[in-house]
């Protein structure tokens, strides 16, 4: 009678990790391991609650997103790629108790410029189908029942420039760039090297396959927290069945990948803003109010932020107001030396700053200048004269600047905060004549 031997889980991980690394330059080390443990990870979709996303994305044409793409394909569980989709199709082919693996070259033209808005409903989709038990509901007008449609479905994305921020904070990122001089790799043609490709994709399916019930009770340390634990959890408890080098090469990617994606901004608009709200007030010289007007002036003075291009005359104040609302910040009436107008206080930013983008140290609030009056939202009946501020105008008036003045201008540099969100530092130049 024979026993039969134990699944070498570490050595198949290996044979993956080399066929990465024969047809694809990835950046990093760290980003090889995490797209091996990605794909061996969709071999055990039953086990997961929640089904990371791979992003693969590059900052121009011809840095090997489509080749990785292909390594993806021909080594996960049972894939379906595509390079456009509607929702609908998308719905019906992931609608079962095992979906297959979703792949999407070119998101970039799916999510990007003009299409973004005609796409929200596949955005939607991927986002509710990161977590198990998120089904989309549809009515069935033909039998008139109502319809729970699964889209719990492990997904990679392919593209040009970011996807959006929802997806990737449900992804693991890979950012792809341009082979250098020297850096060569083995072509891959689909009919000769595919068929080896769907062999390792035999052995994950029998190694993990064995073992789901192991996983699926697995609660592996993890050295982050919240959204980014639940979609790297599935990749590291794979490492750690497996075991050898990989539970310390995993964790290790972890860390890497996640602080690289703090380190682009991959934040919120609104997150964005409250940093850039606090460099404004900096600027601004750290009064304890400031009107909106004023505030207005700095956020759209910084060229390298995105507030001068949200309309033909950038951020308004309307916008500003309807941003900060979701954060429970309202704008006050402001009483300076002389007259008064709408702005912000200084203090109702203060839960908001340190829960979303928590600096290292708070700048210290000068003596009093200006005035909150106490329950008071419009300046009607009330002086409109008011001094110069430091933009060269009044606050409440919306005349421009003269170009011969001198207007602050921010400068930007990230610094990582507690949390990884962009928190930043700043520092103040000037536009001279």
């Amino acid at each position: 009678m024979t026993t039969s031997q134990p699944i070498d889980g570490a050595a198949i991980l290996d044979t993956l990790h080399a066929v990465l690394t024969r047809y694809v330059i990835l950046p990093s080390a760290e980003a090889v391991d995490a797209v091996a443990l990605w794909i061996a990870a969709t071999h055990a979709q039953p086990a997961w609650a929640h089904a990371p996303r791979l992003v693969i994305r590059a900052p121009e044409k011809r840095c090997g997103k489509s080749r990785l793409l292909d390594v993806v394909e021909g080594c996960c569980h049972n894939p379906l790629i595509t390079v456009n989709a509607s929702p609908a199709a998308v719905y019906r082919a992931i609608g079962t108790d095992n979906p297959p693996t979703l792949l999407v070259d070119e998101a970039d033209t799916i999510f990007g410029g003009k299409n973004a808005d005609a796409n929200e409903d596949l955005r939607g989709l991927l986002n509710a189908g990161h977590q198990r038990n998120r089904p989309a509901i549809r009515w069935d007008a033909g039998t008139q029942r109502l319809e729970k449609i699964p889209t719990f479905a492990m997904a990679a994305l392919a593209g040009i420039g970011a996807m959006p921020d929802t997806i990737e904070d449900r992804a693991v990122v890979v950012r792809m760039r341009r082979r250098a001089p020297g850096e060569t790799v083995a072509p891959y043609r689909h009919r000769r090297d595919g068929p080896a490709l769907r062999a390792i994709a035999q052995r994950l399916t029998v190694w993990l396959g064995a073992n789901l019930a192991t996983l699926e009770a697995a609660e592996p340390p993890m050295p982050v927290e919240d959204r980014a634990a639940d979609t790297w959890e599935p990749l590291v408890a794979v490492a750690d069945l497996a075991g050898g080098t990989w539970p310390a090469r995993a964790r290790h990617a972890v860390t890497t990948l996640t602080a690289e994606a703090d380190e682009a901004g991959n934040v919120s608009t609104r997150v964005r803003l409250l940093a850039d709200v606090r460099t404004a007030f900096t600027v601004l010289g750290d009064p304890p109010a400031a009107s909106t007007h004023d505030l207005l002036a700095a956020l759209n003075g910084d060229d390298e932020a995105p507030w001068a291009g949200f309309g033909p005359t950038g951020l308004t104040g309307k916008r500003l107001g309807d941003l900060l609302r979701e954060f429970g910040i309202t704008s006050t009436t402001i009483r300076f030396p002389v007259g008064q107008a709408k702005g912000y206080t200084r203090e109702a930013f203060t839960d908001a700053w340190n829960r979303y983008c928590p600096a290292p140290s708070v700048p210290s609030v000068p003596p009093s200048f200006p005035q909150v009056i106490p329950g008071t939202d419009s300046p009607s009946g009330t002086d409109r004269s008011v001094p110069p501020t430091p933009t060269g105008r009044a606050p409440g008036t919306h005349q421009s600047v003269p170009a011969h003045q001198s207007v602050p201008h921010l400068t930007r540099q990230n610094e990582l905060g507690t949390d990884g969100t962009d928190t930043p530092r700043r520092h103040v130049t000037h536009r001279r004549p």
